[in-house]
């Protein structure tokens, strides 16, 4: 077993950035602390198996057993011990490596420099290719990520059309890539070196090469790597050189761009990089607008959209049905039961099981009656 675990690969487990440092310790401090009843218990099991079989003579048979207050303590304490344990490390963890969290620290007891200035890098994911845009750098590139040594980075992510997972387990832990929507991280690494990066969710034939190289340099060897693109690519990444990007394909090698057009990360984001086709933010604020809603309105019905119905422009907003009184909203006998009963015997027939209020019950003749009736 360990000769075919020798070309594996932890990179978890070696990780090159803060966040994904501090995220291999939680994972070992779980590890060991839950360790903590696993391993007893598997020793016990053993030993119990042991001691009590059936050939050995000096085993200790009780039958009128039923209770150890000793026995019990260790059970159930140890146990509540570690959830007690674990839940503080999830609460403190969750908060502290939330990436939507400005970064506090370079590495641990090395605080981030005053003046320093984040690296913006614009993330989009793309059938089955990654695209990476340096909006204070003016480039773009496909498939490689550079990042400089002890330097912040503050990650814009989103995708065009299916919903994929940006992870460089080297890095920083996995986040969430969906169309419409745009999540953060922030990261840093610390190390030199090259690693890779990719999706962790399954979005069809070009998946399993739907990788991204990521390379940690040195600042000096960044600036130089970045006027190269800059000096070096003769193509820039405008609105037509994206829409034919953005179609599906395999296997993309490294492409890089020495220009980038203004805002189209925000186009890819609300889907309008294609000329003519509105983007979605414009649609919903249109939308917010005819309806008269506004965003900081929180009231039922606020932002509702002009239909039929709808009162003219300055007048009132009609009054949503869950705020309207039983009176606004009347009644009728396939909603709402008869006022009184016998309010309505002519839509029931006796012995009819929907008449479920017995307002239909007086029509029906006594027996005796009945019987006088026939004699």
């Amino acid at each position: 077993m360990p000769t075919l675990l020798g070309g594996c690969d932890m990179v978890v487990m070696n990780p090159t950035g803060d966040i994904a440092a501090q995220q291999r310790d939680l994972i070992l401090f779980s590890t060991g602390i839950m360790l903590l009843v696993v391993v007893p218990v598997m020793a016990l099991t053993v030993l119990f198996a042991w001691r009590y079989r059936r050939g050995n003579a000096n085993k200790t048979y009780d039958p009128q057993f039923d209770h150890s207050t000793t026995l019990e303590l260790a059970i159930w304490s140890i146990p509540l011990l570690i959830i007690i344990a674990l839940s503080a490390v999830t609460w403190t963890s969750t908060h502290l490596l939330d990436p939507f969290r400005p970064l506090e620290r370079l590495s641990a007891g090395r605080p981030i420099p005053p003046n320093t200035r984040t690296l913006q890098v614009q993330v989009v994911a793309l059938d089955w290719k990654w695209l990476f845009i340096y909006p204070d750098l003016g480039i773009a590139t496909v498939n490689e990520l550079a990042l400089p040594v002890d330097v912040p980075v503050r990650f814009s992510i989103t995708s065009t059309s299916q919903f994929n997972t940006f992870y460089a387990p080297t890095m920083a832990g996995m986040i969430y890539a969906m169309p419409g929507m745009q999540s953060q991280l922030n990261a840093v690494l610390n190390k030199s070196g090259e690693s890779w990066g990719y999706s962790g969710n399954y979005t069809g034939r070009g998946y399993s090469n739907m990788r991204f190289k990521l390379r940690a340099l040195a600042p000096a060897d960044f600036n130089s790597w970045a006027a190269e693109i800059k000096r070096g690519s003769k193509r820039g990444l405008e609105a037509a050189s994206y829409v034919a990007l953005e179609r599906p394909s395999e296997k993309v090698p490294v492409m890089h761009f020495s220009s980038v057009t203004p805002g189209l990360f925000d186009r890819a984001l609300n889907g309008c990089v294609q000329a003519g086709k509105p983007c979605m933010v414009d649609v919903m604020r249109r939308d917010m607008a005819r309806g008269g809603g506004d965003p900081a309105d929180g009231r039922m019905g606020s932002g509702m959209p002009a239909g039929r119905n709808t009162a003219p422009a300055g007048a009132d907003k009609p009054t949503p049905a869950l705020q309207k009184t039983p009176e606004e909203k009347g009644s009728g006998p396939n909603v709402t039961k008869p006022a009184t009963p016998g309010a309505a015997p002519g839509r029931q027939r006796p012995g009819d099981p929907r008449n479920r209020d017995m307002s239909a019950v007086d029509a029906i003749p006594a027996a005796g009656a009945s019987r006088a009736g026939r004699a």
